[in-house]
């Protein structure tokens, strides 16, 4: 019997999963691993920490687990797999089903297959703008970036580089130069850092990245990069600021790089990338493709979408490789998009649909935003904010947002297990969590934040977001503002909006002391506003019909400063 041969075009993620798997399943298959790059199996996502001198050494980002290379000489002997690197596949000729190759040294050659799995991986974003080519604007893209701006940032203590993008790369840029001693400011043209969270979140972990001393401009774009001597010099923003700067970081965000697929006749995607079925099979029947280069199906919205992140990527490549040996027996689901990403001492992580992109795919939904701590006070407690979604007429969880100093992780992986399996907030809501004081609450942070929607969802509690409750104070209408707190608290710190201190518990002895009029609108709020849901409670007993309660209370709140 003839071996079968597999090719795979592409080496970073997806590719050498898929081959792994392709040659795990069928040890007589002859699996061929193409890859432009010098380099294999690169942990990409590691790029920021060792530009940051996190780690120095190189390796790393190229090792398996137990510190073994990932270079062709591993993945002949340890996977069976003929890896060559710095070859680029330049064309494929479907009908007769070959592969043409030229590689660094200038040979050229042709592979036939039977089975072809496309991983060609992302292409940075780079705006058209004057200056775009000049030396000093790089991406962080490639493991050569990562070298090039690793180098750049051991000699350039004080010196100023421009972030453009306030995206996961961007804040991860932002930081990784930041702990190098470079002066970063980070441009961003939409009115918010981190596009996957809802405002209110964006804005907590913004204030965190001001505190830490990294510059943000948000709702201003770039429009040249200015030079001198053929290096870059300043960023000219679109309001006319010209920002001083040693390094321009693009990071605008990816696009598939489809391109050999597209000259090859595959079809495409509304978005650009490669279509694909449940099986990764591409419009050839013996072609596959995975990765960034792919546009997935959103297992909420049930529409094509583009979602570049290493581990669906590997997922991908998996069902790839299994289908491209064994034929479609295996199915990719598709993704409700889960990211989480470091920015200082903060974490942000989300999963689902935010209440943005969930009310532009036609759902109507509630939310419930949630402050309080990851674990009992006597462990260390570290302060988390989190925001679910869900829509309004079956309860079903659509999305789950959390930030902070806590476990961030921990919270964003129950939620994103709760949301791919369809649970609703009921079920949420009593979900039985492994529990002990180290590792968190006894009713968990996930859980709480569920309760509080229950409430909302039952008519137990009127909350609003420190967003709605900005709109409140700006639109100057009649407001009594309830600050429930201790008055050790209230000394600490304050609102500012004129608000009346009357603790918890004294509010049923003192409840004369507010408007007469049983329809005046109060807002009622504590440090994470469990107090201030008591408070609403206590009014509403009393006879007023309009009482709200600001969830996430001050810990929440993200207008620093502003009165």
């Amino acid at each position: 019997m003839i071996p079968k041969r597999i090719v795979v075009i592409g080496g970073t993620a997806a590719g050498p999963k898929a081959a792994a798997r392709a040659s795990r399943l069928d040890q007589n298959a002859e699996v061929i691993l193409l890859q432009k790059a010098p380099e294999l199996s690169m942990a990409s996502c590691g790029y920021p920490y060792y530009v940051s001198g996190m780690f120095k050494e190189r390796e790393k980002l190229l090792c398996t687990p137990s510190g073994v290379v990932r270079d062709p000489a591993f993945f002949a002997g340890v996977k069976g797999i003929t890896a060559m690197v710095g070859t680029e596949a330049v064309s494929i000729d479907r009908e007769s089903k070959v592969v043409s190759w030229i590689n660094a040294a200038g040979d050229n050659g042709m592979l036939a297959y039977d089975k072809l799995i496309l991983c060609t991986g992302s292409v940075p974003k780079m705006p058209p703008i004057p200056g775009r080519d000049l030396s000093g604007v790089t991406t962080l893209h490639s493991m050569a970036d990562a070298d090039a701006m690793r180098t750049w940032a051991e000699h350039s203590r004080g010196k100023k580089a421009v972030v453009i993008g306030g995206g996961l790369i961007g804040i991860e840029a932002c930081e990784a130069l930041h702990h190098a001693g470079v002066d970063v400011t980070v441009v961003e043209a939409l009115p918010q850092i981190l596009g996957f969270l809802d405002t209110e979140l964006a804005l907590l972990v913004e204030n965190h990245a001001r505190s830490k001393g990294a510059k943000i401009i948000t709702g201003v774009g770039l429009s040249a990069l200015e030079g001198t001597n053929g290096h870059v010099s300043a960023a000219r923003l679109a309001d006319g600021r010209v920002l001083p700067c040693d390094l321009v970081v693009m990071a605008i965000g990816v696009a598939p790089n489809a391109s050999l697929a597209k000259a090859a006749g595959l079809e495409l995607g509304a978005f650009g990338g490669i279509a694909v079925n449940d099986f990764m099979r591409t419009s050839d029947p013996d072609i596959y493709a995975a990765g960034d280069c792919v546009e997935i199906t959103n297992r909420l919205t049930g529409k094509k979408m583009l979602a570049p992140y290493g581990d669906l990527a590997n997922l991908e490549g998996r069902v790839a490789g299994e289908n491209a040996v064994l034929g479609d027996t295996v199915r990719f689901p598709g993704t409700i998009g889960s990211g989480i990403c470091k920015v200082f001492d903060f974490t942000a992580a989300s999963t689902g649909l935010s209440e943005r992109r969930a009310k532009e795919a036609g759902f109507d939904v509630v939310t419930a935003i949630n402050a309080s701590p990851d674990k009992p006070g006597f462990m260390g407690a570290r302060p988390l904010v989190s925001k679910m979604i869900a829509d309004r007429a079956t309860g079903r969880i659509l999305g789950f947002a959390c930030v902070g100093l806590g476990d961030v992780n921990r919270q964003a992986s129950e939620m994103a297990v709760a949301v791919a399996a369809g649970w609703s907030v009921d079920e949420m809501a009593m979900a039985d969590l492994p529990y002990a004081p180290p590792y968190s609450q006894a009713i968990d942070h996930a859980i709480a934040t569920a309760h509080i929607l229950q409430n909302k969802m039952r008519g137990l509690m009127t909350g609003i977001s420190a967003v709605e409750a900005k709109a409140l104070f700006d639109a100057g209408g009649p407001l009594y503002v309830l600050d429930v707190r201790g008055h050790e608290e209230f000394a600490e710190n304050q609102l500012g909006r004129g608000e009346t201190l009357i603790p918890l518990g004294q509010l049923r002895a003192r409840v004369d002391e507010l408007p007469q009029d049983k329809n005046a609108t109060i807002l009622s709020f504590c440090k994470v506003s469990m107090r201030g849901y008591e408070a609403q409670r206590i009014l509403e007993n009393a006879g007023y019909t309009d009482v709200r309660v600001m969830e996430g209370g001050l810990m929440a709140w993200p207008y620093i400063g502003e009165q």
